[in-house]
């Protein structure tokens, strides 16, 4: 995570990152196991032509308050519906979405600024 205000980089390991975020549901979903762990999940009624999926965080103490997961009909990932603590609602809408897309991993290289302080969590 990088605060360019405070020119300052906090590394911590990825699963403590992610925790209760709409961006673990993404990463651990073919774990359901591991998902498991940190949301609890049920069927929502389908709506405007998708299936959802609810999944509320076991930690009722963070930012997220739930997040649905819509599905096409084919079982392709169509949209994020997330509420946060504050009660703001996020839409997000995938199309032409590619799975298994395969990425350089210098894709994701991060290199910290110049003269920023790093805090390893």
């Amino acid at each position: 995570l990088y605060d360019a205000d405070l020119n300052k980089v906090t590394q911590r390991a990825q699963a403590q990152a992610l925790g209760s975020t709409p961006a673990a549901i993404l990463a651990s979903a073919s774990d359901l196991k591991a998902l498991s762990a940190d949301f609890d999940l049920q069927s929502a009624p389908e709506q405007d032509g998708l299936q959802w999926v609810q999944a509320s965080p076991k930690d009722r103490n963070g930012q997220l308050k739930s997040v649905r997961v819509g599905f096409a009909a084919d079982g392709q990932l169509s949209a994020l519906d997330i509420l946060d603590s504050f009660g703001q609602r996020s839409l997000i809408r995938f199309s032409k979405l590619q799975t298994q897309a395969s990425l350089p991993a210098s894709t994701f290289e991060f290199k910290v600024p110049a003269g920023a302080d790093v805090l390893k969590q």
